[in-house]
């Protein structure tokens, strides 16, 4: 039993970690190499590709621009939801229920449904191949989920926290920065980790808004077709770099993600 208990989960995380090994085992070769045939080790180690992800402009800037409207939607779909949420939580009024149902329901709608209403809207308005473009268009879907979240954690703190501060005199927006937020912190710090990763990840829509100024990193990477076919090496490189962000902010809020499961709300 002893045996058990540490080698199913071993063999699992084996599992898991073997395509990531795969990826950064691949982003040390040439693409010739890589169609060579199958190698546990790069034969001729290079670090060609990241050579030039890291200098040529197409491609470090396709990841500062996803970095750039990835960490403003994320602040705008917190900011938002936090009062919407606390309302929810907190009061009642005539249509709440099948609003916060609504809510979750453009969740649960497939980006490419808005692809083209948010193209035409925002070439309307100038906002074309802008982050703000990208980072509103990720808010119809972040938004819900941060209400919902952010509900179920804000409804785990008692309702004498909130008149015990008007009794001392707080106002409501003093109450809620100084006394309210940091006792949600887990809950936000959970929210803040699913937007910032659904934004990171998606690639319709950043996609369908963007051309040059804007373009994401998981556009560029669409577009290394060459005469001799995909760079395999450089999207191998590409691959490993848009892993690093998420694995950083995974880091700093897996405390956070573990109070979430606990309470039911991840």
């Amino acid at each position: 039993m002893r045996l058990h208990r540490w080698l199913v989960p071993t063999l699992y995380i084996i599992f898991l970690m073997l395509p990531i090994y795969w990826l950064l085992n691949m982003s040390f070769k040439t693409t010739n190499e890589i169609l060579g045939g199958f190698s546990w080790f790069p034969a001729n180690f290079t670090i060609a590709s990241y050579v030039k992800i890291l200098t040529d402009p197409t491609w470090y800037n396709g990841y500062i621009n996803s970095i750039i409207y990835v960490g403003l939607n994320t602040v705008i779909s917190v900011s938002f939801a936090l009062p919407a949420a606390y309302a929810f939580s907190r009061y009642r009024f005539l249509g709440d229920k099948h609003l916060f149902f609504w809510l979750l329901t453009n969740r649960m709608a497939p980006p490419a449904v808005f692809a083209l209403p948010f193209l035409q809207l925002y070439s309307a308005l100038g906002l074309f191949d802008s982050h703000l473009a990208v980072a509103l268009a990720h808010c119809l879907f972040n938004i819900p989920l941060a209400v919902w979240i952010l509900e179920g954690f804000i409804s785990g703190v008692p309702r004498e926290i909130d008149e015990t501060a008007y009794l001392d005199g707080y106002s409501f927006p003093r109450f809620f920065t100084k006394i309210f937020m940091p006792l949600i912190g887990s809950g936000i710090g959970v929210t803040a980790f699913f937007c910032f990763m659904f934004s990171w990840v998606e690639l319709l829509l950043a996609k369908t808004l963007t051309s040059v100024e804007a373009k994401p990193i998981a556009a560029v990477m669409t577009r290394t077709a060459s005469t001799s076919g995909y760079e395999l090496g450089l999207l191998a490189a590409a691959g490993v770099l848009t892993i690093i962000p998420g694995a950083i902010v995974i880091y700093f809020v897996r405390n956070y993600i573990a109070k979430g499961f606990a309470m039911g709300r991840v």
